[in-house]
């Protein structure tokens, strides 16, 4: 192979480990280890021996030379010494022992990489060689796969006492460590990854392990209403959204997926994706999990659908999808190449769970925002109002569905907002409507909170109006709206955990003006419509309120030149004092921005509107004759 690039030998380390991140059979999101012994100088010039591995949580694909700290290895050595030494002070110790002081704190396995007396050492957990660690007899299964120079540790959680039983096997070609990974090593970076990647391939060939390709997402036949129904019982204690992999739905299916679900092709997994994966025949599986391991299950398999996966935001489903499908495929080539398999015992799979040096890299995670794991689906998102919402929600950490007739803005809106889910078509037609709840349903399991945002402009005097304009009003702003409750009802008395439909009315509902007359109708409906829906849902406790603002100009495209216009005429002003009068005529004196509708609605839509229901909010800077009454 080509000599790993790099000027120093950290930067060596650094194009090694990403060669073996970027590599989806060798290592998964942040697992792995890599690491290299050199000779640095400490604070008063003296060269000394330093080894630079990986520090805890970072990831391999991704790394840089600030993610290997530093450990006087002169220091470290002494240690083999040791009859014994619990994590705490292993921890404590290599605290002490550090080359830049305020660093990432070190890999757990730092004491491992130290011991041996080799230059560079590897750990992946690589899926072939997690098959042959699983097997029956993983001794045996390594030796005839591999070869009788490469040395297998029975399972031992990583710490003091593993790093010296593999210590002891240095004089091995490699060390297989039973239901967790391989560790090579060399003298040199080419050393140690091409002993990897032999190794790999040579186990690969041996199980006969197929490849694992990108998730197959939900299709058409998969059964929705289950998936609702689904995230409402996986979301009771906080909201989860849905990652689908349609295809696991072989694996789902096998006589043998109680046996696949009960393990995991490395440890190392298992903080990710939980120790065990539910098996769901029917919803109630759901329960029997949880009263039987005190905890939701992060990791589904379906018959009939294939791999279900719930977590907080949809990047960490798919991390947990991906992690899911190796796991389990793993697991099945283990079971059909030698019959069988072995794992981990209940008490050893708690243990790990409860592991407090791999929870501390769940602690040091930021808290959830406000609405994670919620859904929320903004209509009329393209522009204006709809595109503070969709923004505002989304920094709050809602998953989005956008809706609008512009497509060219809409597509705007959603660049600005990660994993967002785009619909473009007109929401007056009930086939469309049809086609947006599904896709919500398909991208992310169910919805929380329905923005009914989309509408129209509709001007003129009833004696001149037109037919049409008349009846397009209705439509766009009234009705619309209506088809869209009616089809979301059902998706959140499905999923039992309520949710926030938020109608975006306007001042005019309540107090209308001249010549404005199709429009104000129209949001006039709208506040009745949002109150029968609060009157018909409080038993599900689907909340409906809605936000009455006032003229918002910046960024709407509803206030075209000829509206601004007409509602100058209207008001006896020129055209270009239509935003200075409207701020005006308000008790407060000041103009209404898309942020100040957003932060309305965002409070309608979380826990903090709880008991909140058939309220209107006004968003109009105070104009008395738009009170609510």
């Amino acid at each position: 192979m080509a000599a790993i690039p790099g000027d120093t030998e950290l930067d060596r380390l650094v194009s090694r480990s990403r060669l073996i991140g970027s590599d989806r059979s060798l290592v998964l999101h942040g697992g792995g280890n890599t690491s290299t012994k050199l000779v640095e100088a400490d604070h008063l010039g003296r060269e000394r021996r330093v080894l630079r591995i990986k520090g805890s949580g970072s990831d391999l694909a991704t790394a840089e030379r600030r993610h290997f700290p530093g450990l006087w290895l002169d220091d470290l050595l002494p240690l083999r010494e040791r009859a014994e030494m619990t994590d705490e002070e292993m921890v404590a110790y290599l605290g002490h022992c550090m080359v830049e002081p305020d660093g990432p704190r070190p890999s757990i396995e730092t004491l491992l990489h130290a011991f041996l007396p080799a230059t560079n050492v590897d750990h992946v957990h690589a899926d072939a060689i997690c098959a042959l660690a699983n097997a029956p007899d993983p001794h045996r299964a390594v030796r005839e796969a591999l070869g009788d120079d490469v040395a297998v540790v029975d399972y031992i959680r990583p710490g003091f006492g593993l790093s010296k039983r593999v210590a002891d096997l240095a004089s091995a070609r490699a060390v297989v460590l039973a239901h967790h990974g391989l560790v090579t090593w060399g003298a040199s970076n080419e050393e140690s990854y091409e002993l990897t990647l032999e190794l790999v391939a040579r186990a690969t060939q041996y199980v006969e392990l197929s490849e694992i390709g990108v998730a197959s997402p939900a299709t058409d036949s998969t059964d929705t209403d289950e998936l609702v129904r689904l995230r409402g019982r996986l979301s009771r204690g906080n909201r989860q959204v849905l990652a689908v992999d349609a295809g696991q739905r072989t694996i789902a299916g096998r006589d043998d997926v109680e046996l696949i679900a009960a393990a995991r092709s490395t440890p190392d997994h298992i903080l990710r994706i939980g120790g065990r994966t539910c098996v769901l025949r029917d919803l109630d599986a759901v329960d029997r999990f949880e009263q039987t391991y005190g905890a939701v299950p992060r990791v589904l398999l379906a018959p009939g659908i294939g791999c279900v996966v719930a977590a907080a935001d949809v990047r960490t489903a798919r991390v947990r999808l991906e992690l899911a499908a190796h796991s389990h495929r793993t697991t099945a080539a283990t079971i059909d190449r030698f019959g069988g398999s072995s794992w981990l015992s209940d008490p050893e799979i708690d243990d790990f769970e409860q592991w407090p040096l791999e929870l501390a890299k769940l602690a040091s995670a930021p808290p959830a925002p406000e609405l994670a794991g919620s859904i929320a689906l903004v209509t009329g998102a393209a522009s204006g109002i709809g595109r503070d919402v969709a923004g505002d929600l989304a920094g709050r950490g809602a998953h989005l569905v956008l809706a609008d007739i512009d497509g060219e803005g809409l597509l705007e809106t959603a660049s600005g907002i990660a994993d967002a889910v785009a619909l473009v078509g007109d929401l007056t037609d009930p086939r469309f409507v049809d086609r947006v709840i599904a896709g919500a349903v398909a991208a992310f399991g169910g919805l929380d909170t329905v923005v009914f945002n989309a509408g129209i402009a509709a001007t003129g005097a009833l004696a001149a109006l037109g037919d049409h304009d008349w009846q397009r009003s209705i439509e766009v702003n009234l009705t619309s709206h209506f088809l869209l409750t009616k089809r979301v009802w059902p998706v959140l008395q499905r999923q039992g955990i309520g949710g926030s439909l938020v109608y975006i009315s306007s001042k005019n509902a309540f107090a209308p003006g001249a010549g404005f007359g199709p429009y104000s109708v129209a949001k006039a409906g709208l506040v009745q419509l949002m109150r029968i829906a609060a009157l018909e849902g409080g038993a599900d406790g689907i909340r409906a309120n809605a936000v009455n603002p006032d003229a918002i100009f910046a960024g709407s495209k509803l206030w075209s030149d000829e509206l601004r216009a007409q509602r100058a005429a209207a008001h006896g002003i020129e055209p270009d004092e239509i935003e200075r009068f409207y701020a005006s005529r308000s008790l407060l004196g000041r103009a209404v921005s898309g942020n100040d509708v957003a932060e309305a609605v965002a409070f309608l839509a979380s826990e903090r509107s709880q008991a909140t229901t058939g309220c209107v909010l006004t968003v109009d800077g105070g104009v008395p004759a738009a009170f609510p009454r």
